[in-house]
Protein backbone atom coordinates (compact mmCIF):
# COMPACT_ATOMS: atom_id res chain seq x y z
CA UNK A 1 0.00 0.00 0.00
CA UNK A 2 1.29 3.70 -0.92
CA UNK A 3 1.40 5.47 2.32
CA UNK A 4 1.10 9.15 2.17
CA UNK A 5 4.68 10.48 1.07
CA UNK A 6 4.44 7.86 -1.58
CA UNK A 7 1.73 9.57 -3.06
CA UNK A 8 3.24 12.73 -2.29
CA UNK A 9 6.05 11.70 -4.93
CA UNK A 10 3.51 10.35 -7.45
CA UNK A 11 1.55 13.42 -7.21
CA UNK A 12 3.49 15.06 -10.27
CA UNK A 13 3.16 12.34 -12.66
CA UNK A 14 -0.02 10.54 -11.34
CA UNK A 15 -2.95 11.87 -14.06
CA UNK A 16 -0.23 11.00 -16.76
CA UNK A 17 0.49 7.41 -15.82
CA UNK A 18 -3.41 6.67 -15.44
CA UNK A 19 -4.55 8.42 -18.49
CA UNK A 20 -1.05 5.58 -19.97
CA UNK A 21 -2.75 2.88 -18.43
CA UNK A 22 -6.18 3.42 -19.58
CA UNK A 23 -5.40 4.43 -23.03
CA UNK A 24 -3.21 1.18 -23.18
CA UNK A 25 -6.12 -0.99 -21.87
CA UNK A 26 -4.12 -2.25 -19.36
CA UNK A 27 -4.73 -3.18 -15.59
CA UNK A 28 -5.67 -1.27 -13.28
CA UNK A 29 -6.98 1.68 -15.29
CA UNK A 30 -8.56 0.24 -17.78
CA UNK A 31 -11.98 1.92 -17.96
CA UNK A 32 -11.00 5.16 -15.84
CA UNK A 33 -12.30 8.13 -18.49
CA UNK A 34 -15.40 6.04 -18.86
CA UNK A 35 -16.07 5.65 -15.46
CA UNK A 36 -15.30 9.27 -14.44
CA UNK A 37 -16.99 10.76 -17.44
CA UNK A 38 -19.98 8.56 -16.33
CA UNK A 39 -20.04 9.65 -12.71
CA UNK A 40 -19.74 13.55 -13.61
CA UNK A 41 -22.80 12.81 -15.82
CA UNK A 42 -24.47 11.57 -13.38
CA UNK A 43 -23.78 13.46 -10.57
CA UNK A 44 -24.92 16.72 -12.79
CA UNK A 45 -27.68 15.30 -14.21
CA UNK A 46 -29.65 14.15 -10.60
CA UNK A 47 -28.62 18.64 -9.68
CA UNK A 48 -26.49 17.17 -6.32
CA UNK A 49 -25.02 20.43 -5.37
CA UNK A 50 -23.16 19.14 -2.51
CA UNK A 51 -20.53 16.75 -3.34
CA UNK A 52 -17.62 15.11 -0.79
CA UNK A 53 -14.76 13.21 -2.90
CA UNK A 54 -12.86 10.43 -0.82
CA UNK A 55 -9.30 10.63 -1.65
CA UNK A 56 -9.61 13.11 -4.95
CA UNK A 57 -5.90 13.11 -5.78
CA UNK A 58 -5.16 15.94 -7.98
CA UNK A 59 -9.03 16.42 -8.44
CA UNK A 60 -9.22 15.30 -11.84
CA UNK A 61 -12.78 14.80 -11.75
CA UNK A 62 -14.23 17.34 -8.73
CA UNK A 63 -12.31 19.93 -10.17
CA UNK A 64 -14.93 19.30 -13.39
CA UNK A 65 -17.72 19.59 -10.98
CA UNK A 66 -16.36 22.23 -9.40
CA UNK A 67 -16.15 24.28 -12.78
CA UNK A 68 -20.42 23.54 -12.99
CA UNK A 69 -20.83 25.04 -9.73
CA UNK A 70 -21.06 21.97 -7.32
CA UNK A 71 -19.81 22.43 -3.45
CA UNK A 72 -16.63 20.43 -3.32
CA UNK A 73 -15.60 18.65 0.06
CA UNK A 74 -12.99 16.42 -0.13
CA UNK A 75 -10.28 14.33 2.16
CA UNK A 76 -6.78 12.69 0.69
CA UNK A 77 -3.90 11.55 2.89
CA UNK A 78 -1.06 13.47 0.46
CA UNK A 79 -0.84 16.51 1.36
CA UNK A 80 0.75 17.36 -2.39
CA UNK A 81 -2.18 15.91 -3.72
CA UNK A 82 -4.20 18.58 -1.72
CA UNK A 83 -2.06 21.09 -3.17
CA UNK A 84 -2.58 20.50 -6.58
CA UNK A 85 -6.43 19.90 -6.54
CA UNK A 86 -6.61 23.42 -4.48
CA UNK A 87 -4.85 25.20 -6.56
CA UNK A 88 -7.36 24.09 -9.72
CA UNK A 89 -10.40 24.43 -6.72
CA UNK A 90 -10.05 27.94 -4.56
CA UNK A 91 -12.99 27.43 -2.41
CA UNK A 92 -13.31 23.86 -2.10
CA UNK A 93 -13.14 22.46 1.95
CA UNK A 94 -9.93 20.20 1.59
CA UNK A 95 -9.03 17.98 4.54
CA UNK A 96 -5.78 15.84 4.80
CA UNK A 97 -6.70 12.45 6.58
CA UNK A 98 -6.22 8.47 6.57
CA UNK A 99 -9.98 7.36 5.49
CA UNK A 100 -9.15 3.95 6.55
CA UNK A 101 -9.25 5.96 10.16
CA UNK A 102 -12.62 7.60 9.15
CA UNK A 103 -13.77 10.84 8.26
CA UNK A 104 -12.37 13.99 9.69
CA UNK A 105 -13.96 15.79 12.37
CA UNK A 106 -15.35 18.74 9.52
CA UNK A 107 -16.52 16.83 7.60
CA UNK A 108 -18.79 14.55 9.48
CA UNK A 109 -20.94 17.54 10.22
CA UNK A 110 -22.02 18.20 6.51
CA UNK A 111 -24.89 16.31 4.66
CA UNK A 112 -24.37 15.60 1.01
CA UNK A 113 -25.76 14.40 -2.48
CA UNK A 114 -23.49 12.80 -3.79
CA UNK A 115 -20.19 11.15 -2.20
CA UNK A 116 -17.80 9.95 -4.67
CA UNK A 117 -14.95 7.64 -4.52
CA UNK A 118 -12.50 7.00 -7.39
CA UNK A 119 -10.04 4.31 -7.09
CA UNK A 120 -9.50 4.94 -3.21
CA UNK A 121 -11.50 2.28 -1.65
CA UNK A 122 -9.58 -0.75 -2.51
CA UNK A 123 -7.16 0.91 0.04
CA UNK A 124 -9.74 -0.37 2.76
CA UNK A 125 -10.03 -3.89 3.83
CA UNK A 126 -13.23 -5.66 3.26
CA UNK A 127 -14.60 -5.23 6.67
CA UNK A 128 -13.16 -1.66 6.81
CA UNK A 129 -14.96 -0.92 3.56
CA UNK A 130 -18.28 -2.12 5.17
CA UNK A 131 -18.08 0.43 8.01
CA UNK A 132 -16.96 2.84 5.80
CA UNK A 133 -19.63 2.93 3.66
CA UNK A 134 -22.47 2.74 6.46
CA UNK A 135 -20.82 5.88 7.44
CA UNK A 136 -20.94 7.35 4.16
CA UNK A 137 -24.26 6.57 3.95
CA UNK A 138 -25.38 8.64 7.09
CA UNK A 139 -24.71 11.44 5.74
CA UNK A 140 -26.08 11.63 2.67
CA UNK A 141 -29.49 13.63 2.38
CA UNK A 142 -32.23 11.38 0.97
CA UNK A 143 -32.31 10.24 -2.00
CA UNK A 144 -28.25 11.05 -2.76
CA UNK A 145 -25.77 8.33 -4.00
CA UNK A 146 -22.33 7.22 -3.44
CA UNK A 147 -20.43 6.50 -6.79
CA UNK A 148 -17.40 4.17 -6.20
CA UNK A 149 -15.13 4.15 -9.27
CA UNK A 150 -12.59 1.18 -9.24
CA UNK A 151 -10.83 -1.74 -9.87
CA UNK A 152 -14.01 -4.37 -9.15
CA UNK A 153 -15.60 -7.32 -9.90
CA UNK A 154 -18.48 -9.20 -10.08
CA UNK A 155 -17.82 -12.46 -8.62
CA UNK A 156 -14.58 -13.57 -6.90
CA UNK A 157 -14.07 -15.96 -9.92
CA UNK A 158 -13.91 -12.86 -12.32
CA UNK A 159 -11.47 -11.32 -9.81
CA UNK A 160 -8.57 -14.77 -9.98
CA UNK A 161 -9.13 -14.78 -13.50
CA UNK A 162 -7.96 -11.37 -14.12
CA UNK A 163 -5.27 -11.51 -11.32
CA UNK A 164 -4.26 -14.87 -13.23
CA UNK A 165 -3.90 -13.00 -16.60
CA UNK A 166 -2.12 -9.72 -15.11
CA UNK A 167 0.27 -11.72 -13.50
CA UNK A 168 2.85 -9.81 -11.79
CA UNK A 169 1.57 -6.49 -12.80
CA UNK A 170 -1.01 -7.62 -9.65
CA UNK A 171 -0.90 -5.32 -6.60
CA UNK A 172 -1.41 -7.50 -3.86
CA UNK A 173 -1.65 -4.81 -1.47
CA UNK A 174 -4.71 -3.63 -3.10
CA UNK A 175 -8.01 -5.22 -1.96
CA UNK A 176 -10.46 -5.02 -4.63
CA UNK A 177 -14.56 -5.22 -4.80
CA UNK A 178 -16.28 -8.33 -5.11
CA UNK A 179 -19.83 -6.79 -5.70
CA UNK A 180 -21.96 -10.58 -4.86
CA UNK A 181 -19.58 -9.98 -1.51
CA UNK A 182 -21.08 -6.91 -0.74
CA UNK A 183 -24.51 -7.18 -1.91
CA UNK A 184 -26.14 -9.20 0.90
CA UNK A 185 -24.83 -5.89 3.12
CA UNK A 186 -26.01 -3.10 0.75
CA UNK A 187 -28.97 -4.71 -0.45
CA UNK A 188 -29.49 -1.47 -2.72
CA UNK A 189 -25.79 -1.89 -4.04
CA UNK A 190 -25.62 -1.74 -8.08
CA UNK A 191 -22.43 -2.84 -9.86
CA UNK A 192 -21.81 -1.95 -13.58
CA UNK A 193 -18.90 -3.40 -15.19
CA UNK A 194 -16.96 -0.70 -17.58
CA UNK A 195 -14.03 -3.19 -18.22
CA UNK A 196 -12.67 -6.45 -17.73
CA UNK A 197 -11.26 -5.22 -14.52
CA UNK A 198 -13.19 -2.36 -13.41
CA UNK A 199 -16.60 -0.75 -13.08
CA UNK A 200 -18.64 1.61 -10.97
CA UNK A 201 -20.64 0.89 -8.04
CA UNK A 202 -23.65 2.81 -6.89
CA UNK A 203 -25.70 2.96 -3.30
CA UNK A 204 -28.56 5.18 -3.27
CA UNK A 205 -29.95 6.67 -0.02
Amino acid sequence: MLNSKGFDLWAVGYDKSVSLSDECDTYPFAGYKVILNEIYNRVLSCHEKRVLDIGFGTGMLTSKLYEQGCCICGQDFSGKMIELAQDKMPKAKLYQGDFSRGLVNDLKLLKYDAIIATYSLHHLTDNQKICFLGELLSLLNEGGCIYIGDVAFTTRDELEKCKLEVGDEWDETEIYFVFDELKSVFPKLVFEPMSYCAGILTLRK
